[in-house]
């Protein structure tokens, strides 16, 4: 972890003044690092703004009494935050003046992990002080049915803030991916000029090559026909809401919203766990779909994707993407069957492990390894990566599937 230098203005004087300032900072930085046992070697003591830095990561990443280690006579150490409100209020304080964004959030997921903070979140002063990222949606989210009245309005703000920064990042490029893919997979055989796919056209005249004119003859054009405003394609997205797949739920919501604005696909939201919930009449406000979900629970992808297959009418032009990391509760070979049946109508079918930053979860490799021999081959998606993943399933092209070792492949 980054121990927040950059904001110090300390890193600047690294070999200013010579070699021996160079040491000298080099040994703060490992006293911070190291937490100020006896044994960590430095003898460095900090003070100032170190110290206090030093004293919100002890509270923190300390023992009991938030020590990192055992401290030396005289020194000044964070006694913990406890289970006070206003302590861990003025603690969240302290880390965003010492550390850049991307620290504190994780920082405080730390927080809720190890010192079991969660309930604190139930006090609207308390989510005011947060730094409001995609996994703290997660935990609100798994406290929605705990949360009183006087805190589901603060609540929706943060979660809103994070879902309007998350569509600023995401809409603009997933919806131009997206409707390049759809002009292009309505191909015609006369297309105007400007229309010519001039890739498909030279690999499918090849044959008329002209040597002595080092030429090929396009004998037959092929183009991209322009999507309609009328619907051309089907997308339904399916979604683990177990408690693992959290941040997955919180992208695949936006996502949907993305998409359902597209007057060219017809887009379906469900989540799952038991139970099925379809959520499409909430897709033109995430934040509505976020709070639809419930996070937790068991898991029943069989049951989940029957239901998807019974929304789908025209198989050839629908992509189903279940998004879950397989742990099946359900009916294993009855799942096969179903994702089976459905490529076999024509559906596109995707599986992704996950939808988030971090890469694979934990997930059930032996369903990844038996989905990947039906040709639904399951792999984790970044954000970034998502619409190229949709615009290939659009297209009926092989998938963007990532170098990460994924036995799904």
């Amino acid at each position: 972890m980054s121990t927040g230098t950059e904001n110090t203005g300390t890193a600047g004087r690294v070999g200013a003044s010579g070699p021996a300032d160079a040491v000298d900072e080099r040994l703060r930085r490992w006293r911070l690092v190291l937490g100020g046992d006896d044994a960590d070697g430095t003898g460095h003591t900090l003070t100032g703004q170190d110290a206090a830095m030093d004293g919100a990561l002890g509270a923190l990443y300390g023992n009991k009494d938030g020590k990192r280690g055992r401290a030396r006579p005289g020194q000044d150490r964070s006694a913990g935050l406890g289970a006070s409100a206003p302590s861990v209020a003025r603690w969240l304080g302290d880390i965003r003046t010492y550390f850049p964004s991307s620290v504190v959030q994780v920082m405080q997921r730390d927080a809720i992990d190890r010192l079991g903070l969660s309930t604190l979140l139930l006090e609207p002063e308390m989510l005011e002080a947060v730094e409001a990222d995609v996994h703290l949606v997660g935990t609100l989210l798994s406290l929605n049915k705990a949360m009183p009245e006087t805190t589901k309005e603060t609540a929706r703000a943060v979660v809103r803030k994070v879902v309007q920064d998350l569509e600023k990042r995401l809409a603009t490029r997933t919806r131009a991916t997206l409707t390049g893919a759809l002009d292009r997979s309505a191909r015609i055989n006369r297309p105007r000029h400007h229309d010519i796919d001039w890739n498909r056209t030279i690999a499918a005249n090849l044959k008329h090559y002209l040597p002595e004119y080092r030429t090929i003859v396009p004998e037959r054009l092929i183009g991209y026909g322009r999507a309609s405003q009328s619907v051309k394609k089907e997308v339904v997205l399916c979604i683990d809401q177990s408690g693992s797949m959290a941040a997955s739920v919180v992208y695949a919501s936006v996502f949907g919203a993305v998409l359902a604005s597209m007057r060219s696909i017809d887009t379906r939201l469900v989540v799952f766990d038991t139970a099925v919930v379809d959520l499409t009449d909430q897709l033109d406000d995430p934040v509505d779909v976020l709070f639809g979900t419930q996070l937790g629970g068991g898991t029943d992808i069989n049951r989940a994707l029957a239901y998807c297959q019974s929304q789908i009418t025209r198989p050839a032009d629908t992509v189903v993407v279940l998004i879950s990391d397989l742990y099946e509760g359900g009916i294993r070979d009855e799942m096969l069957k179903r994702v089976a049946a459905m490529k076999a109508s024509g559906v596109q079918f995707v599986t992704l492990l996950a939808l988030s930053d971090e890469g694979a979860p934990a997930y059930d490799r032996e369903h990844a390894a038996a989905l990947a021999g039906l040709g639904a081959p399951a792999f984790a998606c970044t954000p970034d990566l998502f619409p190229e993943v949709m615009a290939a399933a659009i297209e009926k092209r092989p998938l963007p599937i990532p170098d990460t070792g994924s036995p799904g492949r």
